[in-house]
């Protein structure tokens, strides 16, 4: 799985000019699924996520995770995070995982968020999304496992 992770203050998802989900503060995640992935990953990625210290303290350092500033998540699948761009100029997608298993690990990793407490939104798997977001920083961090 690979994660692109951008600390917002704030984002949104709309599919066809329709609000689908917005959030303030937290993190905006493009979450890309091989055909690799298992499953396995999800508990130690989402812990990670989960206090990643990448908020400011009173100090304005990064010290902060986003359940400590009651942050949120918006969390959009994103399987181009697996493009091939090697030969040629049209990317493949080899690498990604097919539909059923991205869909599949995509909500579990949705779902261990919540667990752990930290709220989650979706983006509309598989649709064309416009996503809009407001960098805080900026901070992008990418997380591969």
């Amino acid at each position: 799985m690979k994660l692109v992770i951008q600390r917002v203050s704030s984002a949104s998802v709309s599919v066809g000019g329709k609000l689908i989900s917005q959030i303030g503060k937290g993190f905006l995640i493009l979450l890309g699924v091989s055909q690799n992935d298992d499953g396995s990953q999800i508990e130690w990625l989402t812990k990670k996520v989960s206090e990643l210290r990448i908020f400011p303290d009173e100090n304005g350092k990064m010290n902060l995770s986003v359940k400590e500033v009651g942050g949120e998540v918006l969390l959009v699948s994103q399987f181009t995070l697996y493009a091939g761009c090697r030969k040629g100029r049209r990317p493949d997608f080899n690498e990604a995982a097919p539909p059923d298993l991205a869909e599949e690990l995509y909500m579990q990793f949705a779902v261990e968020l919540q667990k752990i407490g930290v709220p989650t939104k979706l983006g509309v798997f598989a649709a064309h999304m416009d996503v809009k977001l407001v960098n805080d920083g900026p901070v992008t961090i990418i997380l591969e496992r």
